[in-house]
């Protein structure tokens, strides 16, 4: 539904947000507080997709694990004295967060962050342990952020918006101001959308360097507002959000990030979750990378063909790496079996646990690996003189997953009642 507030008639001009000389000023003011993130190649990705070259720029390892602090730092840091003795108070799904509260304690002002009780616990621990208050408030990330605005009213505190903001666009346009200073070349930058900060600065900075490079969006299907704003030139809000990448989880642009998408941005393009989960895979095994959902996304969208690339230079921006060790176990577990590197399948064995030696000597001459194996709940459609037994194999595709089925199908005393063979991926034996 529309919000009725903002069209591309009433916007602002971009020009008037914020500039490639923001940009600028905001890379000398964080200078010696943030990390000149590397840019990693990684070839498995460039074949995958047809690209020549695909570099990531990695902000998940970036102080505080994302790309926030580079904007909230240059947010707080202009602030007048009599605003930083009041102090500050923010809303986040967890990034924005941490980087608020390093930047306080950076800055020496006190911290107040509300978060949606989505909030992975991992980023709320992280948050307080750079000294800020938590505040838990709200299903949705818009819940917390109308919250964050009363605490402002009610006691006095300066709010620092994630997104709409034009000191935190031009924070975090630093990162395409790296970008293309390391990758001169580039045709293409694809960048994660939530509420629209990161890729407003980033299609700012990139557009003063080189107005040829194409800037793309990337969303998560379950949260895919900015194409539909686009489309009607007015700023679309979504009633609802449904996906696993909890840190663009938002529901609509606002007025700034709105117009300087509307003027700078190339395309938007959406993933659905399990490209996400494909993606933090290929990112862990092939890149060796730790990524959450949200900064996967780029990613997702050139493994999954969602934008074509072929023959192009493409930077990809990982922009956090924020995510607890199960959840990132959860997702690479959905995008093992995505890729047909994993099946889950029901055996029934003759005996238990005697045949088990058999079966696993047959995965292991087969150069598979037993994940996992446990007694499964008996059902009515199991033979009463078999024990049913649930497995996870891990393998190098589809095609060799299929043939260690096969063989332990010709073992005696074993039957393969069921798998869950996915053959929607394909190997990723480059490096």
């Amino acid at each position: 539904m529309s919000d009725g507030r903002v069209t591309g008639e009433s916007a602002p001009p971009a020009s008037e947000i914020v500039t490639a000389d923001d940009v600028a000023d905001a890379h000398e003011r964080l200078d010696g507080v943030v990390h000149r993130t590397p840019l990693d190649s990684s070839r498995t990705i460039a074949d995958r997709c047809g690209a020549e070259r695909v570099d990531l720029k990695l902000e998940n390892v970036q102080r505080t694990g994302s790309f926030k602090i580079r904007g909230a730092y240059n947010a707080m840091a202009q602030l007048p004295e009599s605003v930083r003795e009041r102090g500050v108070v923010a809303s986040s799904a967890g990034n924005h967060a941490q980087g608020v509260a390093l930047a306080g304690d950076l800055l020496d002002i006190d911290t107040t962050i509300v978060v949606p009780e989505i909030t992975p616990a991992v980023k709320i621990d992280a948050t307080r342990g750079y000294g800020a208050d938590v505040v838990v408030e709200g299903e949705l990330y818009e819940e917390s952020y109308e919250h964050a605005l009363r605490l402002a009213e009610d006691e006095g505190l300066e709010f620092v918006h994630p997104f709409d903001d034009a000191a935190v666009i031009a924070g975090q346009g630093t990162v395409g101001r790296e970008i293309a200073a390391d990758a001169p070349g580039v045709d293409a930058v694809l960048v994660s959308i939530g509420g629209g900060g990161l890729i407003s600065g980033i299609a700012t900075a990139m557009q003063a360097r080189d107005p040829e490079v194409r800037v793309i969006g990337v969303q998560p299907e379950g949260a895919a507002h900015a194409k539909p704003s686009l489309e009607a030139d007015e700023i679309r809000m979504l009633s609802a959000v449904d996906t696993v990448a909890e840190g663009i989880a938002d529901a609509r642009l606002l007025e700034r990030t709105f117009a300087v998408v509307r003027d700078r941005v190339d395309d938007v393009v959406s993933v659905d979750d399990t490209d996400l989960a494909v993606a933090t895979t290929v990112l862990a095994q092939r890149a060796k990378t730790v990524t959450e959902p949200a900064g996967a996304a780029p990613v997702a969208a050139l493994l999954s063909g969602a934008v074509d690339v072929e023959d192009e230079r493409v930077a990809a921006v990982v922009s956090g790496g924020n995510v607890g060790l199960s959840e990132h176990a959860e997702l690479t577990r959905v995008g093992m079996q995505a890729l047909g590197r994993a099946v889950e399948a029901r055996l029934e064995l003759d005996g238990w646990p005697a045949t088990l030696g058999d079966l696993s000597e047959a995965v292991a001459a087969s150069g598979a690996e037993l994940d996992s194996v446990e007694r499964a709940a008996r059902t009515a459609s199991d033979a009463p003189n078999r024990v049913p037994v649930e497995v996870r194999l891990d393998g190098s595709g589809p095609d060799h997953l299929a043939d260690v089925l096969d063989s332990l199908s010709a073992l005696d005393g074993v039957e393969v009642a069921s798998h869950s063979l996915d053959e929607r991926g394909e190997s990723t034996e480059s490096s």
